[in-house]
């Protein structure tokens, strides 16, 4: 199914760091308020960019996924973006934006909600401190139970510190200050409890070394919760990709994947109407079930429970039989 796009306006911009921008967009035309939302949640933002081909300039367009962090409910929508050096085009160009400006916008998505859990432990690095900023506010409206420890640089590069800055349960770990105050990750996650949930986003090493940390001292999967900004290394062991065949279940067709596309891009080639919006296996839009076959999950979005039930995310998993039939 086609993303459907609402139109916003820019109507608020702060800096939060000097390569931080916070925007605030409200229904464009004094439209109704934009649908709520839950803390975790994502947007899609479409972009229009100017892209260099073959020496010449020109416009084309942009999908990219940021984090909401402003309170619930107040019917509007808050971003904080990060103007990353290594960009593909996207955070330059928001960082154009400014008040009165129009974009169109995807409505929320949640693959990273808090749990039903009884303690939450929340680890962010850098800009990773978005989606979680959205859930100590949560957190705190309905009593929860909780730390957040945020790792950056330098303080100067820290968002929301002075939001953040008198509550008791958030400890800050400054690279360039005392190295006492530097995050101990096996001390922070203390002994795995059943009762408790872990939540980690950031830059991609910083959460491969959390949750490499959580899972050797026997953290069960089922209690780590992971955001990605940029789809993670492939697995060491992974095996090398090869061709395969999807199958519709609605219509008995077939379509050959080859070793260098995947199978979102086929189907979208072949006119099939197949939701899709990072295409890098991070936003979780494109999932599907698979009714037959054998997946090869290489995607950073579903959970291993959300694997083992059937669901696929075609942009970059693959399968390891001939054939894999889909719920579509």
């Amino acid at each position: 199914m086609a993303t459907t796009w609402l139109d916003a306006v820019v109507v608020a911009r702060t800096a939060a760091t000097a390569n931080i921008a916070v925007l605030d967009l409200a229904p464009a035309g004094g439209g109704p308020d934009f649908p709520a939302y839950t803390a975790g949640a994502h947007i899609d933002v479409l972009i229009d960019v100017l892209l260099e081909q073959g020496g010449l300039l020109e416009q084309g367009g942009l999908t990219r996924q940021y984090s909401l962090c402003g309170p619930p409910g107040t019917g509007q929508y808050r971003l904080a973006v990060l103007n990353d050096p290594a960009s593909r085009g996207g955070s330059r160009a928001m960082h154009t934006l400014e008040v009165g400006d129009r974009l169109r916008i995807s409505a929320p998505r949640n693959r990273f909600p808090l749990t039903a859990a009884r303690r939450h432990l929340l680890f962010a690095g850098g800009i990773g401190i978005t989606p979680l900023l959205a859930m100590v506010g949560s957190l705190d409206a309905e009593g929860g139970d909780y730390t957040l420890h945020y790792c950056v640089r330098s303080r100067g590069d820290a968002a929301f510190v002075s939001e953040l800055a008198d509550n008791p349960r958030v400890a800050f770990h400054f690279d360039d200050e005392d190295p006492g105050q530097r995050l101990d990750v096996d001390s922070c996650l203390g002994t795995p409890s059943p009762d408790t949930a872990v939540y980690v986003c950031g830059p991609g090493g910083f959460m491969d070394h959390v949750l490499g940390r959580a899972e050797a001292a026997g953290w069960p999967p089922a209690a780590l919760h992971k955001e990605r900004f940029a789809a993670g290394a492939p697995a060491p062991d992974a095996a090398e990709p090869g061709a395969f065949t999807v199958r519709l279940a609605s219509t008995g067709a077939e379509y050959q994947v080859p070793e260098d596309r995947s199978a979102l891009d086929v189907l979208l080639e072949n006119g099939i109407d197949a939701p899709s919006s990072c295409q890098q296996g991070i936003c979780g839009e494109c999932v599907v079930r698979i009714l037959a076959g054998e997946p090869d999950h290489r995607d950073d979005v579903l959970s291993p429970g959300e694997q083992a039930d059937g669901l696929f995310a075609p942009c970059t998993s693959r399968a390891l039989s001939r054939v894999l039939e889909l719920d579509m």
